[in-house]
């Protein structure tokens, strides 16, 4: 009999727990075995949604674990309590999954690392866009070598702002005091536009580019009156081979996932022979080569059987011992955390500064 994966969700701070519990119920070999958030009431719309029985709804972390054993579980708390919740879940010995971005800072991220490092489980940093096949034809191509080695990468990402939606991108109207209140809004806690999507950008951008870390990175941000956090970020990273642009966007036209808003959201990739463009949610890839400079339009390609999402994927790697990689794995992964938090100093000091090691 093929085993039974034994799931939990614990911390509900992020609307995307609500999403990864529906890829676990909606998986053939694991079942939720226990959600956890100190506030009960966070937790109501997943038990309603999924079903799950009130005997497996905690508001005790330590009873969580200790009452349903899970093999694998799911972490979506502030941003700036990444590291702590992985030092407190880690010691329990499951295999962890974090809703990205992968920390608020650095030393975060390598607190992370060596918390995970001491019990010889995997961690997974998830990045939703990896799943959407438009972004992994474009890894393909690439990875086929289509378009050469890689020199330079564009990327707009963000959305009308994280209290316009929740799990299934369900629509709300936020109010300028729901605002004030959300984790979202709060730099102690990790907010802010480029806090939310720089990751995305330099994190699938050094998986495109073969790894590459930039020699130094320069960061603008601007924010609404009267919020802490940033709104509006643009970063330019400085290659040994070139420059790269990133940029974030809370207060776009239209949501991605309903409306492209102008510009776009998502990526254009540059190669020594020739160039991509992959947008959010597109069925086609846009392609330039020296045989085809005019361009052609290239249809994605589906996700293979066993990645398809985020949960899918993780319980294939641990069941076939496979290692964690690309964005997902903590090395790339704590590659675009160096650029983001550089680009943190450099908005902040008004200045271009060298990438941050962390050593």
């Amino acid at each position: 009999m093929k085993k039974r994966w034994r799931i939990a969700g614990i911390n509900f701070s992020h609307m995307h727990m609500g999403d990864l519990l529906r890829n676990v119920a909606e998986h053939p070999d694991a079942d939720i075995v226990g959600i956890c958030d100190e506030n009960r009431e966070a937790m109501n719309p997943a038990v309603e949604a999924l079903g799950i029985p009130i005997s497996d709804v905690f508001t005790d972390y330590e009873k969580c674990m200790e009452a349903t054993n899970p093999d694998l579980v799911i972490l979506c708390p502030p941003t700036g309590e990444h590291a702590l919740w992985t030092e407190k879940i880690a010691p329990f010995g499951a295999h962890l999954f974090i809703e990205k971005p992968f920390a608020a800072s650095l030393a975060d991220a390598d607190r992370m690392i060596t918390a995970v490092g001491k019990t010889g489980k995997k961690m997974l940093i998830n990045w939703p866009i990896r799943w959407e096949p438009c972004y992994y034809t474009m890894w393909r191509l690439i990875s086929d070598g289509m378009i050469g080695d890689v020199f330079e990468v564009h990327h707009y990402g963000g959305n009308r702002g994280p209290l316009y939606h929740g799990a299934d991108k369900v629509e709300f109207e936020p109010t300028p005091e729901e605002k004030q209140r959300s984790w979202w809004y709060k730099l102690e806690a990790g907010g802010g536009s480029l806090r939310d999507y720089l990751g995305y950008g330099v994190t699938l951008g050094t998986w495109f580019n073969g790894g590459q870390r930039p020699i130094e990175v320069t960061c603008v941000t601007t924010a609404s009156p009267g919020l802490e956090v940033d709104e509006h970020s643009v970063t330019v990273a400085r290659y040994e081979n070139g420059l790269s642009k990133f940029e974030t966007r809370w207060g776009t036209f239209t949501d991605p996932w309903v409306h492209q808003p102008q510009p776009k959201c998502g990526f254009v990739v540059r190669g020594t022979k020739g160039t991509i463009s992959s947008y959010d949610y597109e069925q086609t890839v846009r392609v330039q080569t020296a045989e085809h400079p005019e361009g052609f339009d290239h249809p994605v390609q589906e996700l293979p059987e066993g990645e398809r999402n985020g949960i899918e994927y993780m319980l294939t790697r641990i069941e076939g011992d496979l290692p964690i990689e690309g964005p997902l794995s903590p090395e790339i992964a704590r590659i675009g955390q160096q650029i983001i938090e550089t680009a943190i100093r450099s908005a902040e000091g008004k200045q271009t500064l060298p990438l941050v090691s962390g050593d």
